[in-house]
Parts: C-alpha cells; sequence; structure tokens
C-alpha cells in the first residue's frame, strides 16, 4: 500500500543508491579547510599567498586581495592569526570577515592601518585591529580612518592600541556593534559630519581625550543614536576646561539621542552636548564624573534630560548658557548625589557642588537630589533666568536646597511642591549672583514679583 511516508523512504533510497554508482571524480568536495569560505561564497585570504604568522609585512599582498575582492563584489574572509599591513586603502565595496578575538590585523607602523574615502558599503566584523601603540601620520585622523561611506558595518571588531583615535569617521552613515576600542591615544571614535549613524552596544575604555564624539562643522540635523555603550577611564591629557576628557559628547549635532549607557571615571564630562539642539540623554548611569556629569550648554533648543543616575560628580547635571542662546530643556525623574566641591580646575563661581543648575524655558520636576554641598538646586545666575518652574523634587542634605537669582531683568519662575530636607543655609533662598541676599523664602514667602514661592515641605 503506498503513502507518502513510504514514497519518500523509496526516493532517499534511490538517490543514495545513485550516488554510489557514480564515478569518484564526479563526486566533488571542496579541499579541507577552506569548506567554510567557499560555503560562504568568501574568498580566503589564505588561497591568495596571504599566511597569519608571517614575519614579513603582507601589505602589497593584501592590497591586491581587496582589488581581488571589489572586482568580484565577493567578501573576504581571514583566518586566526595575526596579519602585520600598513598604508591599506580600502575599496569602495568591501566585507571583511575574521575569526572574533582570534583574526588580528597589526599594524606595521608605517602611515595609517586602514583608510578609505568614497565608499559605497564597508563592512569590518570579528577582526581585532592593533595599533601597537605605534605613530600614526598627521594625515590620519584614526587607526581605522573612514570618509563619505555610504553605508558602514562595523560588528564585533577590537580597536587596540591607536596613537591617534580609534575609529575615526566623516560624513559617514551605518553602524558601529559590539566593538571594543581602548587605548585611543585620542578619542575611541570620533564621528563628524554623520549621516544617522547607530552607535551601539560598544565598549570604550582607557582613552588620552575622549570616548563616543559626535561632532559636526556647523550646527545642523545629525540624528546620530549613542545607545547601550559602556564608556570607562577617560582622560584628559590635552587638558583645558571641558572640550577634553567627556564620555560622551555631541557639538551642534542636532537631534542626537544619548541613551541607556554606562559612564564611568571621565575626566569632565560622563555626557557633554554643546550647543546641539533637540537632544536626548535618557535611562544613562554616569558615576565619578570630575566636573560636570550632564551638561547641555551653550546655543542649544531642547534638551531633554531624564531618568538618569548621577553618583559622584563636582556637578550634576547643568542646563546653561542662556547668555549664549541656551534654553528649554525638560529635567525630570534623576538622581543626583554625591557631589564634591574640588574639580578639575579652580572653580568660577559659585563653585562646585551644585546637584542641578537651569536657567531658562525650563521644568525641573521629580528629580532626587542628595549630598549636594553647595546647592541642591540652582535657577538662573544673574538676570539669564526666564520661565522655570521646579516642582516636586526632593533634596536632601544639601548646603542650600534651591538657590535661585532675584537679579533685577529675572523672568517668572515657579518653586513649589518640592520636599526639602537638612538644608541647613535654607531651603529656598534668594541670590544675586553668588550672594545670598534673603532668609528662607520657603518660610516667608518671596517678596519678589517674578518668583513664586509655595507649598514647599522642609524638614
Amino acid at each position: 500500500m503506498l503513502n507518502r511516508r513510504h514514497f519518500l523512504a523509496g526516493s532517499a533510497g534511490l538517490a543514495a543508491t545513485a550516488a554510489l554508482s557514480l564515478p569518484a571524480a564526479a563526486v566533488q568536495r571542496p579541499p579541507a579547510g577552506i569548506e567554510t569560505a567557499h560555503l560562504r561564497g568568501a574568498i580566503n585570504a589564505a588561497e591568495s599567498g596571504i599566511a597569519p604568522g608571517a614575519l614579513d609585512d603582507q601589505s602589497k599582498a593584501f592590497a591586491k586581495l581587496l582589488r581581488k575582492a571589489e572586482t568580484s563584489d565577493a567578501p573576504i574572509f581571514l583566518p586566526p592569526g595575526t596579519y602585520v599591513v600598513s598604508n591599506i586603502t580600502l575599496p569602495r565595496r568591501l566585507r571583511l570577515t575574521g575569526v572574533p578575538g582570534a583574526t588580528r590585523i597589526l599594524y606595521g607602523g608605517d602611515g595609517h592601518l586602514l583608510l578609505a574615502e568614497h565608499g559605497d558599503h564597508i563592512e569590518l566584523s570579528g577582526l581585532v585591529l592593533d595599533g601597537a601603540n605605534r605613530w600614526i601620520g598627521e594625515y590620519a585622523h584614526g587607526l581605522v580612518d573612514l570618509r563619505r561611506i555610504s553605508h558602514l558595518v562595523v560588528d564585533d571588531c577590537q580597536i587596540l592600541g591607536s596613537g591617534s583615535n580609534g575609529l575615526a569617521l566623516e560624513g559617514v552613515s551605518g553602524r558601529i556593534e559590539r566593538t571594543t576600542i581602548s587605548g585611543a591615544g585620542e578619542s575611541g571614535i570620533y564621528s563628524v559630519e554623520a549621516g544617522r549613524l547607530s552607535i551601539a552596544g560598544n565598549s570604550v575604555t582607557d582613552c588620552a581625550n575622549g570616548g563616543i564624539l559626535v561632532h559636526r562643522w556647523q550646527a545642523a540635523d545629525d540624528f546620530t543614536m549613542v545607545t547601550n555603550n559602556r564608556v570607562e577611564r577617560i582622560a584628559a591629557r590635552r587638558g583645558g576646561t571641558g572640550p577634553y576628557g567627556n564620555g560622551i559628547n555631541a557639538f551642534r549635532a542636532d537631534h542626537v539621542m544619548i541613551a541607556n549607557n554606562s559612564i564611568v571615571d571621565c575626566a569632565f564630562s560622563a555626557i557633554r552636548a554643546n550647543s546641539s539642539g533637540d537632544i536626548q540623554i535618557a535611562n544613562n548611569t554616569c558615576v565619578r564624573s570630575g566636573e560636570t556629569a550632564i551638561y547641555a550648554e551653550f546655543a542649544f533648543e531642547g534638551a531633554v534630560i531624564g531618568g538618569n543616575v548621577v553618583n559622584g560628580a563636582a556637578n550634576g547635571i547643568s542646563v546653561v548658557n542662556y547668555n549664549e542662546g541656551g534654553r528649554m530643556a525638560i529635567v525630570s525623574g534623576n538622581i543626583v548625589r554625591n557631589l564634591v566641591t574640588a574639580g578639575p580646575y579652580p572653580a568660577d563661581p559659585p563653585g562646585f557642588g551644585v546637584g542641578i543648575t537651569v536657567e531658562a524655558d525650563t521644568t525641573v520636576t521629580g528629580n532626587v537630589v542628595e549630598e549636594a554641598p553647595l546647592y541642591g538646586i540652582k535657577i538662573g545666575w544673574g538676570p539669564y533666568m526666564r520661565n522655570v518652574s521646579a516642582t516636586s523634587n526632593v533634596i536632601r542634605n544639601s548646603h542650600t536646597g534651591i538657590a535661585v537669582s532675584v537679579v533685577e531683568g529675572c523672568g517668572p519662575a515657579v518653586i513649589a511642591d518640592n520636599v526639602v530636607e537638612a538644608a541647613p543655609a535654607g531651603a529656598v533662598v534668594g541670590f544675586r549672583w553668588s550672594e545670598a541676599v534673603t532668609g528662607d523664602m520657603a518660610e516667608t514667602g518671596s517678596g519678589y514679583g517674578h518668583l513664586t514661592v509655595e507649598r514647599n515641605h522642609v524638614s
């Protein structure tokens, strides 16, 4: 009786019998060791005379291999081992893959390692790119220097020991994911003039002057997303008062999202946004920042700073420079604690040790500030204050709970429904610049037409 099971079993038996009856020459098998590469459709570097562990510099053979791959638009597979090369210019189209943690491209020290300009699609995956802390020519912006690439993928790589930036990008779209960048002489990732770039799930550590930088030459839309990264131990060997030593830095880049990152031990800011409008800084953990942990400063319009944890910094969160056009923000749901009065340079007045600072067109709500040695929340600076609402915040163990400007020319502010505990210099105090000029307005009321102080709970 014929049914489906009997039919399939019989067909399989006939196929096996036919295969056994073929002559040996008719049964094609790929040579041992390259079966995987052939099955994936990749060019195996070993077939092109490139041998891992060779003592000689293999730059010429490597460049020839890249040209071959571009002609056929085929991916390249690099077997495990170390390949010493220098001055490699990548073709417009490239897919270069290795074995993660085992395929090492070692910079030979003669100018640059990998450079590309005007590329269509470049993909680097499973590679260790090792700069060996060697000199990089001034014309190259990083160990891996990629310019004007329509679609870039850097995935599951390690970029180590660059004498300059680890990964330098200019005019690049695409994604950098699951990559470790460590020991860069400048910044881990430096991106300028990006087009909808994603920087996600990477580890950037032990860099001399910056972690992840998202910059533009002129203020414009950028739309880079910096999410789920670990940034740790970022120094500021070039010194200064803020351009260097930041974990994540946006400069003139509008519509950038910085979210869900862990940022630890940065010489200056964990996150610093300078002249970057409509920026979101959300749900980041910022630990032991040397200066202000989270900054939105200078000519920005629009900043949402919410759900962040700041533990240890000279200042917690600063949304400032109304005098330069900085305005319009929401600061909500953050925890800021364990601040100090010492920073990386002598502080300008009023000094370090402020939990949250805001100036114009801003709401500050639902935050918890604890252990701010100067002010828990500071509102305005001299006449630079307008349209601020500070409500439903909890402030504990701060010298002054809320410091608010009462200088002539200030705009309106509302301070209401906050809980202030253990503020020996007063829960809500009016200041002229750095000088306290009122008693505790939480008890006496404001007495200023621009200022509403009500329903605050003090203990």
